[in-house]
Protein backbone atom coordinates (compact mmCIF):
# COMPACT_ATOMS: atom_id res chain seq x y z
CA UNK A 1 0.00 0.00 0.00
CA UNK A 2 2.78 2.36 1.12
CA UNK A 3 4.33 2.05 -2.63
CA UNK A 4 1.41 3.06 -4.63
CA UNK A 5 1.15 5.92 -1.91
CA UNK A 6 4.67 6.52 -3.15
CA UNK A 7 4.61 6.63 -6.48
CA UNK A 8 0.78 7.78 -7.06
CA UNK A 9 1.36 12.05 -7.32
CA UNK A 10 3.94 10.73 -10.42
CA UNK A 11 2.13 8.73 -12.14
CA UNK A 12 -0.88 11.23 -11.72
CA UNK A 13 1.35 13.79 -12.95
CA UNK A 14 2.32 12.12 -15.93
CA UNK A 15 -1.13 11.30 -17.08
CA UNK A 16 -2.12 14.95 -16.55
CA UNK A 17 0.60 15.56 -18.51
CA UNK A 18 -0.16 13.39 -21.38
CA UNK A 19 -4.27 14.35 -21.88
CA UNK A 20 -3.65 18.09 -21.59
CA UNK A 21 -0.14 19.92 -20.66
CA UNK A 22 2.62 20.60 -18.41
CA UNK A 23 0.31 23.44 -16.36
CA UNK A 24 -2.28 20.94 -15.78
CA UNK A 25 0.04 18.00 -14.91
CA UNK A 26 1.63 20.25 -12.38
CA UNK A 27 -1.59 21.22 -10.75
CA UNK A 28 -2.14 17.73 -10.56
CA UNK A 29 0.86 16.79 -8.79
CA UNK A 30 0.48 19.69 -6.90
CA UNK A 31 -3.07 18.11 -5.18
CA UNK A 32 -1.59 14.88 -5.48
CA UNK A 33 1.74 15.69 -3.39
CA UNK A 34 -0.74 17.32 -0.69
CA UNK A 35 -2.73 14.41 -0.49
CA UNK A 36 0.14 12.00 -0.23
CA UNK A 37 1.38 13.84 2.51
CA UNK A 38 -2.01 13.51 3.81
CA UNK A 39 -1.91 10.20 3.55
CA UNK A 40 0.99 9.38 5.35
CA UNK A 41 0.61 11.27 8.19
CA UNK A 42 -2.85 9.61 8.34
CA UNK A 43 -1.01 6.38 8.70
CA UNK A 44 2.35 7.34 10.42
CA UNK A 45 1.03 10.32 12.51
CA UNK A 46 3.64 12.47 11.49
CA UNK A 47 5.82 13.57 8.46
CA UNK A 48 9.39 12.77 7.95
CA UNK A 49 11.53 16.05 7.15
CA UNK A 50 12.13 14.68 3.47
CA UNK A 51 8.59 14.75 3.15
CA UNK A 52 7.77 18.09 4.46
CA UNK A 53 11.12 18.98 2.32
CA UNK A 54 9.25 17.28 -0.76
CA UNK A 55 6.17 18.76 -0.52
CA UNK A 56 7.74 22.33 0.36
CA UNK A 57 9.85 22.08 -2.99
CA UNK A 58 6.51 20.44 -4.96
CA UNK A 59 4.03 23.50 -3.84
CA UNK A 60 6.99 26.63 -4.33
CA UNK A 61 8.45 25.51 -7.87
CA UNK A 62 4.63 24.01 -8.97
CA UNK A 63 3.61 27.48 -8.21
CA UNK A 64 6.43 28.94 -9.78
CA UNK A 65 5.76 27.07 -12.74
CA UNK A 66 2.20 28.19 -12.78
CA UNK A 67 2.03 31.77 -12.12
CA UNK A 68 5.30 32.46 -14.35
CA UNK A 69 3.99 30.14 -16.95
CA UNK A 70 7.49 28.68 -17.32
CA UNK A 71 8.04 25.17 -17.22
CA UNK A 72 11.55 24.95 -16.22
CA UNK A 73 10.76 25.45 -12.34
CA UNK A 74 9.40 21.93 -12.37
CA UNK A 75 11.48 20.65 -14.31
CA UNK A 76 14.41 21.62 -11.76
CA UNK A 77 12.71 20.58 -8.96
CA UNK A 78 14.38 17.14 -8.55
CA UNK A 79 17.66 18.61 -9.04
CA UNK A 80 17.47 21.11 -6.08
CA UNK A 81 15.64 18.21 -4.20
CA UNK A 82 18.58 15.85 -5.04
CA UNK A 83 21.31 18.48 -4.86
CA UNK A 84 20.40 19.43 -1.66
CA UNK A 85 19.96 15.78 -0.15
CA UNK A 86 23.66 15.03 -0.99
CA UNK A 87 24.48 18.41 0.53
CA UNK A 88 22.99 17.82 3.57
CA UNK A 89 24.52 14.37 3.93
CA UNK A 90 28.04 15.15 3.27
CA UNK A 91 27.76 17.95 5.62
CA UNK A 92 26.41 16.16 8.29
CA UNK A 93 29.16 13.25 7.58
CA UNK A 94 32.42 14.99 6.97
CA UNK A 95 31.91 18.63 8.76
CA UNK A 96 29.26 17.49 12.29
CA UNK A 97 30.55 14.08 11.79
CA UNK A 98 27.32 12.93 12.06
CA UNK A 99 25.19 10.24 10.02
CA UNK A 100 22.15 10.85 9.26
CA UNK A 101 21.40 7.95 8.02
CA UNK A 102 21.67 5.98 11.18
CA UNK A 103 20.04 8.81 12.87
CA UNK A 104 16.69 7.64 11.05
CA UNK A 105 17.47 4.36 10.67
CA UNK A 106 19.19 3.58 13.68
CA UNK A 107 16.82 2.03 15.61
CA UNK A 108 15.61 0.16 13.09
CA UNK A 109 18.52 -1.41 11.61
CA UNK A 110 21.96 -2.53 13.79
CA UNK A 111 24.64 -1.91 11.16
CA UNK A 112 28.45 -1.74 11.66
CA UNK A 113 29.69 1.93 11.91
CA UNK A 114 32.00 1.40 8.56
CA UNK A 115 28.11 -0.15 7.08
CA UNK A 116 26.18 3.14 7.73
CA UNK A 117 29.50 5.07 6.56
CA UNK A 118 29.74 3.05 3.29
CA UNK A 119 25.38 3.34 3.13
CA UNK A 120 25.52 7.47 3.64
CA UNK A 121 28.32 7.61 1.15
CA UNK A 122 26.04 5.97 -1.35
CA UNK A 123 23.23 7.53 -0.63
CA UNK A 124 25.39 10.99 -1.11
CA UNK A 125 26.89 9.75 -4.76
CA UNK A 126 23.31 8.38 -6.39
CA UNK A 127 21.76 11.88 -5.15
CA UNK A 128 24.50 13.77 -6.65
CA UNK A 129 23.96 11.50 -9.67
CA UNK A 130 20.07 11.66 -9.49
CA UNK A 131 20.61 15.68 -9.71
CA UNK A 132 23.37 15.53 -12.06
CA UNK A 133 21.34 13.49 -14.76
CA UNK A 134 17.64 15.64 -13.93
CA UNK A 135 19.93 18.62 -14.68
CA UNK A 136 20.92 17.39 -17.98
CA UNK A 137 17.59 16.20 -19.06
CA UNK A 138 15.95 19.32 -17.95
CA UNK A 139 18.45 21.60 -19.88
CA UNK A 140 18.66 19.79 -22.70
CA UNK A 141 15.49 18.31 -23.67
CA UNK A 142 12.11 18.62 -24.57
CA UNK A 143 9.31 18.80 -21.94
CA UNK A 144 8.42 15.71 -23.35
CA UNK A 145 11.01 13.75 -22.84
CA UNK A 146 12.14 14.99 -19.33
CA UNK A 147 8.20 14.01 -18.43
CA UNK A 148 9.01 10.56 -20.02
CA UNK A 149 12.42 10.46 -17.91
CA UNK A 150 10.52 11.23 -14.79
CA UNK A 151 7.89 8.44 -14.95
CA UNK A 152 11.12 5.74 -16.87
CA UNK A 153 13.56 7.36 -14.51
CA UNK A 154 11.89 5.96 -11.52
CA UNK A 155 13.90 2.80 -12.07
CA UNK A 156 17.03 4.76 -10.84
CA UNK A 157 15.44 4.60 -7.28
CA UNK A 158 14.47 1.05 -7.40
CA UNK A 159 17.41 -0.40 -8.60
CA UNK A 160 19.36 1.95 -5.92
CA UNK A 161 17.28 0.61 -2.79
CA UNK A 162 17.07 -3.43 -4.10
CA UNK A 163 20.74 -3.07 -4.83
CA UNK A 164 21.17 -1.30 -1.34
CA UNK A 165 18.70 -4.11 0.26
CA UNK A 166 20.70 -6.57 -0.97
CA UNK A 167 24.13 -4.75 0.41
CA UNK A 168 23.26 -4.76 3.85
CA UNK A 169 21.04 -7.78 4.07
CA UNK A 170 24.83 -9.70 4.66
CA UNK A 171 25.11 -7.44 7.54
CA UNK A 172 22.06 -7.68 9.27
CA UNK A 173 22.34 -8.92 12.82
CA UNK A 174 19.65 -12.07 13.27
CA UNK A 175 20.41 -11.78 17.41
CA UNK A 176 22.57 -10.03 19.46
CA UNK A 177 25.43 -13.10 20.09
CA UNK A 178 26.56 -13.01 16.36
CA UNK A 179 28.08 -9.56 14.99
CA UNK A 180 29.11 -9.60 11.34
CA UNK A 181 32.00 -8.37 10.27
CA UNK A 182 32.42 -5.38 7.71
Amino acid sequence: MKILIDFFPILLFFGAYKMYDIYIGTGVLMAATVLQMTLIYGIDRKLQAMHKITLALVLMFGTLTLVLHDDRFIKWKPTVLYAAMAIALAVAVWIYKKNFLKMLLGSQLSLPEPVWMRLNIMWIAYSAFMALINAYVAAYYSTEAWVNFKLWGYAFPLIFIVGQGFYISRYLVADDTKTPTP
